[in-house]
């Protein structure tokens, strides 16, 4: 792996950041709201919900909400710990470093612009005269959509599958993880640990640069 040029993609909700952004944006709603979406996102991450659904659920919940407010939830947003060091030591390696997320475009701009990733997708969250219709817009990020993703981007940057790597917490990124020259799970739920060749179990990205080789 130390050999030739990779790419690197990262899920974001309880990988790259330490929260589930989604769970941010309904404490806005209401504590009681907030309650049910940590729960269906708690169950969704453990694989025992079928991902679109559990996200159109919660989307849902989000009607009202103020771009404001999503602006705000955006702030709470916290950067795992070694996040910028991993991407640093990775480009200066020559590799790229991306992000694919089942959250939302609205939170993960930022971060994406902050640690300078070299590209990122996430789902498009539907506003309308400043505020949220409670809908996403276009297809969903799921499972098969990573994984989909990740070979979209390794062909476009010729870089072979073998020399891919993938770090992921939850269900929605099993395939991700299983599709990877190397599948990382991160702090993760056994679902995703199952389905990974390495496993990471301290709150620290920077460990991924060990497993990779590459701890300057």
């Amino acid at each position: 792996m130390t050999r030739h040029r990779k790419l690197v993609v990262l899920d974001v909700d309880s990988t790259l950041t330490r929260d589930e952004g989604i769970d941010l944006l309904a404490s806005f709603v209401s504590e009681d709201v907030a309650s049910q979406v940590a729960a269906i996102t708690a169950a969704a991450m453990r694989g025992e919900l079928d991902f679109e659904e559990s996200l159109k659920r919660r989307v849902a919940t989000l009607e009202g909400v103020s771009v404001e407010a999503v602006a705000a939830a955006t702030a709470q947003v916290r950067v795992t710990e070694g996040a910028h060091e991993l991407v640093s030591e990775l480009h200066a390696h020559g590799h790229l470093v991306a992000a694919v997320s089942g959250g939302f475009h609205h939170m993960i701009d930022p971060l994406a612009e902050n640690l300078n990733l070299d590209f990122h997708r996430a789902n498009v969250l539907e506003v309308r005269e400043g505020r949220l219709t409670g809908k996403t817009v276009g297809s969903v990020i799921d499972a098969g959509t990573k994984a989909a993703t990740l070979r979209e981007w390794a062909n476009e940057h010729d870089i072979d599958m073998a020399h891919t790597v993938a770090v992921g917490d939850g269900g929605n990124d099993v395939e991700m993880l299983r599709e990877a020259g190397v599948g990382i799970a991160f702090m993760a739920k056994p679902v995703a640990k199952e389905a990974a060749d390495v496993s990471i179990d301290e709150p620290d990205l920077r460990l991924v640069l060990d497993v990779l080789g590459l701890r300057a």
